[in-house]
């Protein structure tokens, strides 16, 4: 399975988009937070996780959704809710905390939510996997069309909820992938120290299910690998387990020091960036011109300016509002 012409170009302007929308929150997240780092400060306040380097694992895995399709993910969300179409002004505005944003400003980064395109993700660990194999069960009991996908770290694989998630998909079969983020690293612990085995794809044996590892950080292999496992998921023949080696450019918040690499990785990986890659592979195999990378990217930025202009622009929410979409027995 190859991607066609038009697929490639909507990962790369995707890729693009992502990766200009989190330089430009990178940039205004330290408004108000210098020459004296405090967390709270600013017009983006709070844990900022940034997740350039990785979008090629949503690209790769989202052109194949629909905005029927469910997608849960994790606190390094942004490439995903990209790529599975989530409003890019309301995302903003839920970012900066303004009353335009996607839950009026309450979620921030790590809880964006957005029912027109069903996408979700949450600040806890594995916390994902349950809703999403809930969504496949909802569509297998309705009889509706439709896939759910659970975006998670590689750490995340080692929790309790995991297995329980995968083994009830396999026993009932339902149309459900869980997708493995494989930056290497749970915060500043590296997967070797935390895992039993290198390939978690090897787990899916034990659910009687497919299991595939991607090298590479690839989106033409991610893609292949992710339309084979979400057309078997569509004709109901159950879920899927892959594990996608990508890596993390940043560290793993705002603010990292990151003096846990290695000596040499982070050049190393900058010089791996997944962008430039996939713009000299488009190029050279005759799938793009030059001409038309330069306008995808001058539309991506223009596009997250003016997302990030909404979002500044917006209101703050009204102080009676914190009383609001509050549940109480």
């Amino acid at each position: 399975m190859s991607p066609t012409r038009d697929e490639l170009h909507w990962m790369y302007r995707n890729m693009v988009t992502s990766r200009s929308f989190e330089e430009a929150i990178a940039k205004i997240y330290f408004e108000g937070k210098t020459p004296v780092f405090n967390m709270a400060n600013g017009p983006i306040p709070g844990e900022m996780h940034l997740s350039d380097g990785q979008e090629p694992v949503a690209v790769g895995v989202c052109a194949h959704l629909n905005r029927t399709d469910v997608v849960t993910a994790t606190h390094r969300p942004h490439h995903q809710a990209i790529a599975k179409g989530v409003d890019l002004d309301r995302m903003a505005a839920e970012i900066f905390g303004k009353s335009t944003g996607l839950s009026g400003g309450r979620g921030g980064h790590m809880h964006i939510f957005d029912p027109e395109v069903n996408f979700a993700c949450s600040g806890i660990i594995g916390q994902g996997l349950g809703p999403a194999v809930g969504a496949a069960l909802s569509r297998q009991m309705q009889d509706k069309p439709g896939v759910a996908v659970a975006f998670i770290g590689e750490g995340a694989v080692n929790q309790g909820a995991f297995h329980e998630a995968m083994n009830l998909a396999a026993v009932w079969k339902l149309p459900f992938i869980c997708v493995i983020e494989d930056n290497s690293w749970g915060i500043s612990v590296p997967k070797q120290s935390s895992t039993a085995i290198a390939n978690n794809a090897e787990r899916a044996a034990a659910y009687g299910i497919p299991g595939m590892r991607v090298e590479g950080n690839d989106p033409y292999a991610i893609y292949d690998a992710a339309g084979e496992a979400i057309a078997r998921a569509r004709a109901g023949e159950g879920p899927s387990l892959l594990e996608i080696e990508t890596y993390r450019l940043a560290g793993h918040f705002m603010g990292d020091a990151e003096g846990y690499r290695p000596k040499g990785e982070k050049d190393a990986l900058q010089e791996a960036d997944p962008i430039p890659r996939m713009r000299t592979r488009l190029l050279t195999d005759g799938v793009a011109s030059e001409s038309e990378l330069a306008a995808i990217e001058s539309e991506s930025l223009a596009r997250v300016e003016a997302a990030i202009r909404f979002a500044r622009d917006s209101e703050d929410p009204a102080p009676e509002d914190a009383l609001t979409c509050v549940f109480a027995a």
